[in-house]
């Protein structure tokens, strides 16, 4: 008998240690996965920024500690840093202002259509399925001088004959709006489509009006929609390179830090200020996401 409660005493002890153990297994392929492809890649990113040239190969770097070189690269592209921040923002609020209605509608009222709430994420997602360059493409032949949005608003004298929109500040905007729009609206979908109308119905029996219900039931429960939203869209927009390319809807006058650091890394072959730069984009964009998080309230989606 005392032997038997001992046997089960034990086991009861060691049964815990095999479900950590199952445990650090199953994370183990994830685990490596992240050693691999981020951490590794981190701190060669780290150890590049701190490289000085070699003094008689161009293009070659020795390794060093030049903490410097983040000074030299924030004195130098301050203002590509500020606009690339400044951009992505506006674009994540218009791609908020556009795509809340529509997930709205997708995810509520079209709840009692089946097959039209189906097409319309079908519609979502159909950008997904062509390139991303040659969706930005597309746009620079559409906001072309000769195309027929430029032609209409100067028949509109809303532009003037002089005037273009390829190259300016306004199509790069548009461009990261554009192009980011799916990865804030299916967040949105996805914690509206779960919305019990009820709550809904209980805001009009209570008289409350629309705009009343709407801002204290459901503008409150899609917050986890919107804060997933917006990160989607903020992060990458921030570090995109594409939309404020002169190659595409962009120009001299709006180049965005991705644009930098393609420029450094790829043609001016200076790896440790594309590295630097690459770190500080980094920093900003935790620090931002860390209090934008801590202040909405939605720390478990971090």
């Amino acid at each position: 008998m005392a032997i038997t409660a001992f046997t089960a005493a034990s086991n009861a002890v060691d049964a815990p240690k095999r479900r950590s153990r199952i445990a650090l297994v199953l994370l183990l392929p994830g685990l490596l996965y992240l050693a691999l492809f981020f951490l590794v890649p981190l701190v060669s990113l780290i150890i590049t920024s701190l490289q000085v040239p070699d003094p008689v190969v161009f293009g070659k770097y020795t390794t060093a500690f030049n903490i410097q070189t983040y000074g030299a690269v924030i004195g130098e592209y301050g203002t590509q840093i500020i606009r690339s921040f400044f951009y992505a923002l506006l674009a994540t609020i218009f791609a908020l202002l556009f795509s809340y209605p529509l997930a709205y509608f997708i995810g509520v009222k079209a709840r009692r259509w089946p097959i039209l709430q189906g097409l319309m994420i079908v519609l979502v997602i159909a950008p997904f399925f062509i390139s991303f360059l040659l969706r930005t493409l597309a746009w620079k032949a559409i906001l072309s001088d000769d195309g027929v949005v430029v032609t209409a608003l100067q028949g509109l004298s809303l532009l003037g004959p002089q005037d273009h929109l390829t190259g300016t500040p306004a199509a790069v905007v548009f461009g990261l709006t554009y192009n980011f729009i799916p990865f804030m609206c299916l967040p949105l979908y996805t914690t509206l489509e779960r919305l019990d109308v009820r709550y809904l119905e209980a805001g009009s029996d209570l008289y409350a009006g629309p705009f009343h219900t709407f801002r204290t039931v459901t503008l409150p429960l899609s917050l986890p929609g919107i804060v997933s939203g917006t990160l989607l869209t903020f992060i990458p927009a921030t570090g995109d390179y594409v939309n404020a390319s002169s190659q595409f809807l962009g120009g001299a006058s709006s180049t965005m830090i991705g644009n930098v650091i393609q420029s450094n890394f790829l043609v001016q072959l200076n790896y440790p200020a594309a590295a630097a730069l690459s770190i500080i984009l980094m920093a900003i964009i935790l620090i931002i996401v860390s209090i934008y998080v801590k202040r909405s309230g939605t720390d478990d989606l971090v």
